[in-house]
């Protein structure tokens, strides 16, 4: 049976929980928070998981630990954790840090412990709901072999897929994430006021430009990323893109033009050479 000790009971450290033991309810679960109450959440309500105030060593037993805590508070709470003494033999603990290599687990490795790093691929934005966003997610993975095992225990419970991503290479892996999710989320909400601007109401606004996004998510799934583009770029239709410069206030036009020049190069196989150049030409001076 995994026995997962979950030291930080925020928003991921809760779904992440929540979500194994939606699956397997057979998962020991036990969190370390700094306030003395365990948050309102079902895991605690419902009595699914155990709740400690502090940190402790991990008791024998242990078949994993998580550090689910903001990236610059995580080196602290690993000095801290190492400070409560030796570990069971191998005792394998992982930070979920998209960003971060292993470098913060250094007082622990020195401990003992076998560390790595588990990252899920994917936005979650309220501890409860969010564990049904974990199940069949992606998780970037690192780290030595006892916790890559644990860590693949955890995808594999959750019908995830792992990603195994170099250390060296975590900062581009998250910048990836953030421009999928974080930023995919920005670029609505300037759609939405754009909507706004035309005449619509801000609850409308949302409406639509969510339903929206929803069928070009669908279509990717469905046609892949260079086969679900669509729109006046894609078409080649210069005159189209030149009318929405003229229109977009400056901030606006120069998100537009750099993100148009990169659906452009998603297009030039298709489109007349004179086509891809009037484009050019319009992205250039709107930025």
């Amino acid at each position: 049976m995994e026995r997962l000790v979950i030291i930080g009971p925020g928003r991921l450290g809760l779904a992440l929980g929540a979500a194994l033991e939606q699956v397997d309810p057979s998962i020991s679960l036990c969190y370390h928070g700094r306030n003395t109450e365990p948050p309102g959440h079902p895991l605690f309500t419902e009595g699914r998981a155990e709740y400690r105030y502090g940190l402790e060593l991990p008791p024998p037993g242990t078949t994993g630990v998580l550090l689910t805590v903001p990236d610059d508070v995580l080196r602290e709470m690993a000095e801290a954790l190492a400070a409560r003494g030796t570990p069971p033999a191998g005792t394998p603990v992982l930070h979920c840090s998209g960003a971060l290599g292993a470098e913060p687990l250094e007082a622990l490795h020195h401990r003992g412990y076998r560390v790595g790093t588990l990252h899920p691929l994917q936005a979650i934005a309220n501890p409860v709901t969010g564990a049904r966003r974990l199940l069949g997610a992606s998780f970037a993975l690192s780290g030595e072999p006892e916790a890559l095992a644990v860590a693949r225990r955890i995808v594999s419970t959750l019908g995830g897929r792992g990603i195994q991503v170099p250390t060296v290479r975590r900062p581009l892996y998250h910048a990836a994430a953030v421009m999928a999710s974080n930023y995919l989320v920005v670029l609505l909400r300037v759609a939405a006021g754009l909507l706004e601007e035309a005449g619509a109401g801000p609850e409308e606004s949302e409406a639509a430009i969510l339903a929206l996004a929803q069928g070009a998510l669908n279509n990717v799934a469905d046609y892949g990323l260079q086969g679900a583009l669509t729109g006046p770029v894609s078409r080649g239709d210069a005159d189209v893109v030149g009318l929405h410069l003229r229109t977009l206030g400056r901030d606006d036009a120069v998100l537009y033009a750099e993100l148009g020049e990169r659906a452009l190069e998603m297009s030039v196989h298709h489109l007349p050479q004179e086509v891809v150049a009037a484009m050019h030409e319009l992205f250039r001076k709107a930025k």
